[in-house]
C-alpha cells in the first residue's frame, strides 16, 4: 500500500481564486510610496517602513508577480526559505500581513492572501547576557572613542543599536543628569544618565549627532553600531553580539534587586512578559530563592 505523502502547501493553495481591485500589476513603487505615508501617518518610525518596504519588495521580486497578485502559495514560499530563524519567518509574515491589510483596507484588493496561510510561530527567546568579567575586559582594552561610548550607551542605558546611532549632544541633559531616548514605535523616554555615560559625553558634541556618518548629513545607520561594538568584541576575543549587552543591562539590574516594574521601565518594554525574555536567572538567584523557603 503506498503511504501518504505530507501535505504540500505550495499545492494546496496553486491558483487560489483571487480577487483584485483594478490594475493587476500594480506600481510597486507607487503602491510603497502609498504605503509609506499611510504609515508616517499612524505614527510607525522611518526604520519601520524602511524595513516593511524592503521585506515587500523582497518577496514581489522573489514570488514573480506583481505587487497586487501575491497569492497564499508566494507568501508560504517567502517565509519558509531555507535559512531562516523562527524569528525572522514571523517577522517577514507580520510585515506581508500588515501590507495585505492596507490593500485591503484601501480597496486595491478585495481580500487577503494572508489568512490562508499559517502563522508562523516565533520561538520564545532566551537571555543571552554577556558576564560582568566580559564586559570589563571589553571597556579596559577598546581603545576607540566612538566605540566606547556606543558599548557604554548599550551596556549601562539598555539602548538599542539604532537608538545608539541616533544619540545627539541635545538629548544628554547633564544638569538633570538625563537622557533623552526615541525608542521603537517613535516612542520617547527620558532615562536616568549613568554616570560613565555622563562622563564619556564631555568627549563629544553638546549638539548634534555624536555618530555622525562621513561624507552625508545624518548619523550613521544601526548596522554601523552593530559592526562597530561586535568587531570591538572580536578583538577582545568575546564571541557575543551588540545585543547581548542590552540582555547584559536587564539581567544586572534585576540581579541588583532591582524592581521588575523599574527594569520594565528602564528597558521601555510595554510588557514585563518581555523584559523577561531580557533577563537571565543566575544560579545562585535560584539557590537563594529555595534556601529562602
Amino acid at each position: 500500500m503506498r503511504p501518504k505523502r505530507a501535505p504540500n502547501w505550495g499545492e494546496q493553495q496553486r491558483n487560489p481564486p483571487l480577487r483584485v481591485v483594478g490594475e493587476p500589476t500594480g506600481d510597486l513603487d507607487a503602491l510603497l510610496t502609498e504605503w509609506a505615508n499611510w504609515q508616517e501617518a499612524g505614527n510607525l518610525s522611518r526604520r519601520t517602513i524602511k524595513e516593511r518596504a524592503g521585506t515587500i519588495r523582497n518577496l514581489v521580486t522573489s514570488s514573480g508577480c506583481g505587487p497586487l497578485e501575491l497569492e497564499p502559495r508566494h507568501i508560504i514560499a517567502f517565509v519558509t526559505r531555507e535559512g531562516l530563524a523562527n524569528s525572522s519567518k514571523a517577522s517577514y509574515h507580520a510585515t506581508i500581513r500588515a501590507y495585505c491589510q492596507w490593500l485591503q483596507r484601501t480597496g486595491k484588493r478585495l481580500d487577503d492572501p494572508t489568512l490562508s496561510t499559517p502563522v508562523p510561530k516565533r520561538s520564545k527567546g532566551v537571555p543571552r547576557p554577556i558576564s560582568e568579567e566580559q564586559l570589563q575586559m571589553i571597556l579596559a582594552r577598546v581603545n576607540r572613542r566612538r566605540s566606547r561610548a556606543m558599548i557604554l550607551l548599550a551596556a549601562y542605558q539598555g539602548l538599542r543599536v539604532h537608538e545608539i546611532a541616533k544619540v545627539r549632544g541635545e538629548d544628554v541633559d547633564l544638569d538633570r543628569r538625563n537622557l533623552y531616548v526615541v525608542g521603537k514605535g517613535n516612542k520617547p523616554a527620558v532615562l536616568p544618565l549613568h554616570p560613565l555615560v555622563a562622563a564619556v559625553a564631555s568627549q563629544f558634541p553638546r549638539r548634534g549627532f555624536w555618530f555622525p556618518s562621513y561624507g552625508e548629513d545624518g548619523p550613521v545607520g544601526s548596522h554601523a553600531v552593530m559592526q562597530a561594538i561586535t568587531r570591538t568584541m572580536e578583538r577582545c576575543g568575546v564571541d557575543a553580539t551588540s545585543h547581548q549587552l542590552r540582555h547584559y543591562f536587564g539581567t544586572t539590574l534585576c540581579a541588583r534587586d532591582v524592581p521588575l516594574r523599574v527594569v520594565q521601565t528602564l528597558m521601555r518594554h510595554e510588557s514585563p512578559a518581555t523584559t523577561a525574555l531580557y533577563t537571565l536567572v543566575t544560579d545562585e538567584q535560584a539557590r537563594a530563592g529555595i534556601d529562602a523557603l
